[in-house]
């Protein structure tokens, strides 16, 4: 015996449909409920209803009494016939990852079930292989845990007094350092608007990428400002390395550039930066600048460990990205003098001839760390040990 809802006198038009809709849900599609009411043409109503979301309906009387049988549908009948479902292509694995997203998907979240008719939407990176990193979901949960209020953990307030020559010399790192994390904003930015949001923990990750990119410009350009500075010096050089990144249009070398290459390196100059850091503020901002980068380096590495597993040969496509940065950055100076001067002097500590030397010294070595830092990632994503290193010295004398 079917059960039975009676919707009384409430019309279609005003609700009936939800109590029809809970009905079905009871039984399998192909078995039927019954349905009464009192409400005028309401088996007019059901009627259209049935009929706009694939299910029978077959009318007839019993007891005097107008009755409709109504037999649930699936959806590949009426309203959802010819729907697409967004996942994996293997109907098993509804909640995996499908190697290719379609524009007939959309904005739909995987898994969805999208109607038939529904706007395409193209987006250029719809290729698993071309973004896809396993470890980005954890990666994301580790950013949204690891977030920092600048008001909170910093101490702007801190009272101290540096000598015209040290403020000068950390003004001059910081609007290098702005510079650059421009560029760390805008590379995962552009990216983000052309990923398919099927790959939605690398769509998540790019954006909290972004966000940390943000907070690391505001928290620069406050300790800049904080003895009443403005920004130093930006060169033409500084200027074309990070334009070579913004000129990237794929995604896995920019990955590679910009987050292995430059933000790897980057760490290390933030962690320098820490150690020498004349103030409590410099050293605050620059250990938490860091932490965030260290993240983004992950991703870089975990993506194109996943991709050279799959196309071994895209490491020669690496290797030729960065000789043609180095041949087209040939003509530029590299690092300004005016950081590498300022750099020197922060790791000196004081304007003394003995301290210079000294400040010389850690500098020269922390070129050294860079370098061995690159080529041990380079040794990580595959590449020979002599290559590794011929690679290491190629990426640019402006560090990112």
């Amino acid at each position: 015996m079917p059960p039975t809802i009676d919707i009384e006198d409430l019309g279609l038009d005003a609700g009936a449909h939800l109590l029809i809709k809970h009905g079905l849900l009871g039984v399998a599609p192909g078995e039927s409920i019954t349905v009464v009411g009192n409400s005028p043409d309401w088996d007019g109503q059901l009627s259209a209803w049935c009929r706009s979301q694939g299910h029978p309906i077959a009318l007839s009387e019993a007891n005097g009494r107008l009755q409709a049988q109504v037999t649930r549908g699936g959806y590949d009948a009426g309203r959802w016939r010819g729907a697409l479902h967004t996942g994996h292509a293997d109907a098993a694995q509804t909640s995996a990852v499908a190697d290719k997203a379609l524009p007939a998907w959309g904005l739909a979240a995987r898994g969805a079930t999208v109607e038939a008719g529904s706007p395409p939407m193209h987006f250029r990176l719809d290729q698993k292989s071309e973004v896809w990193s396993e470890s980005a979901a954890d990666l994301y949960a580790q950013a949204v845990a690891a977030q920092w209020n600048p008001d909170a953990v910093i101490d702007w307030k801190a009272e101290f007094d540096l000598p015209e020559v040290v403020e000068n010399a950390v003004v001059q790192v910081l609007t290098y350092m702005i510079e650059n994390e421009v560029a760390a904003l805008v590379v995962p930015a552009r990216f983000l608007g052309q990923l398919h949001p099927h790959f939605r923990e690398v769509q998540a990750l790019l954006a909290i990428q972004v966000a940390d990119e943000a907070r690391h410009i505001d928290v620069f350009t406050r300790r800049l400002r904080l003895k009443g500075r403005e920004p130093a010096l930006s060169t033409a050089g500084g200027q074309a390395s990070l334009k070579s990144l913004l000129d990237e249009p794929d995604f896995s070398v920019a990955e590679f550039l910009l987050s292995v290459l430059g933000e790897g390196t980057f760490v290390s100059l933030l962690l320098f930066l820490h150690a020498h850091a004349p103030d409590p503020v410099t050293r605050q901002i620059a250990m938490l600048a860091a932490r965030d980068e260290a993240r983004h380096v992950a991703f870089g590495m975990t993506h194109l460990m996943a991709r050279l597993e799959l196309e071994p040969e895209f490491r020669t496509r690496l290797a030729l990205a960065v000789q043609a940065r180095n041949d087209a950055l040939a003509g530029t100076s590299g690092l300004n003098e005016e950081v590498f001067d300022a750099l020197i002097l922060l790791a000196a500590g004081e304007f003394t001839a003995t301290a210079i030397a000294q400040g010389y010294l850690r500098v020269q070595q922390l070129m050294r760390d860079m370098a061995e830092g690159r080529q041990a990632r380079l040794e990580k994503l595959g590449f020979g040990e002599a290559e590794a290193q011929q690679l290491s010295s190629l990426h640019t004398r402006n560090f990112m």
